[in-house]
């Protein structure tokens, strides 16, 4: 019986089809009590890199949900070490529901290990992006910032994502001005006032100047929380 105990996971973790493996994964807790932690981790990697890369987006996006609870009960020097890149890589995922659920999986993981975790290895990361040169990628640093702002206190917020933020303002896209105006919208609450004062309220005065009127709305209602 122990030895039928100790085979399951690993083999089913091969299985073909994505949907028993993903089973695997989302029993983690329960799995990891039976085989122990050092096996569980070297037994699952493979299925999980492959269901992480799996061209189905649905088993993709179902695996990114799975993430805390991996980083969980495999530990922060193993995600590091063997998931951190997939992590980084869905934010540049072709289907928006993918980046989009990717923003939000990096919030979980900065509650599970930390805010100098996050400073170390996920925020720097985060920001290089608003330099890429596909605008939907500038579009998810924007995303990812509202999502990790909940999280980082505003000393962070103000020091590392603010500039990045203003930066942006000035991109050739509107999406991407618009989404800089409703970025700012929502972390001005947890900005001082000199911050708000100096470095967001003039850069929201250039964006409701702006041709597009998008840009323009957005900017205006970002204004108004200002005051």
């Amino acid at each position: 019986k122990q030895w039928y105990q100790r085979r399951v996971p690993i083999t089913a973790g091969k299985d073909e089809h994505s949907d028993v493996r993903l089973n695997i994964i989302s029993n983690l807790d329960s799995v990891n009590k039976v085989i122990g932690i050092h096996q569980l981790s070297q037994s699952l990697l493979p299925a999980i890199v492959e269901l992480a890369e799996d061209p189905k987006w649905r088993v993709r996006l179902a695996i990114i949900e799975h993430m805390p609870l991996l980083a969980e009960q495999l530990g922060v020097e193993f995600f590091d070490e063997k998931l951190n890149s997939l992590c980084m890589s869905w934010l540049v995922d072709g289907v928006f529901a993918i980046r989009s659920a990717a923003t939000s999986n990096l919030k979980k993981l900065v509650s599970i290990f930390g805010l100098e975790w996050a400073q170390n290895t996920v925020i720097t990361k985060v920001l290089s992006m608003a330099r890429d040169p596909n605008y939907l990628h500038r579009m998810t640093t924007l995303f990812a910032i509202n999502v990790l702002a909940e999280v980082c206190p505003p000393d962070v917020i103000s020091k590392f994502m603010v500039p990045v933020i203003s930066n942006l303002a000035a991109d050739a896209v509107p999406n991407v001005r618009f989404n800089v105006a409703k970025t700012m919208a929502l972390i001005v609450p947890s900005l001082d006032a000199q911050t708000v004062e100096f470095q967001i309220k003039p850069c929201l005065s250039k964006l409701y100047d702006d041709e597009d009127m998008d840009v323009k709305y957005f900017a205006h209602e970002a204004l108004v929380l200002c005051h």
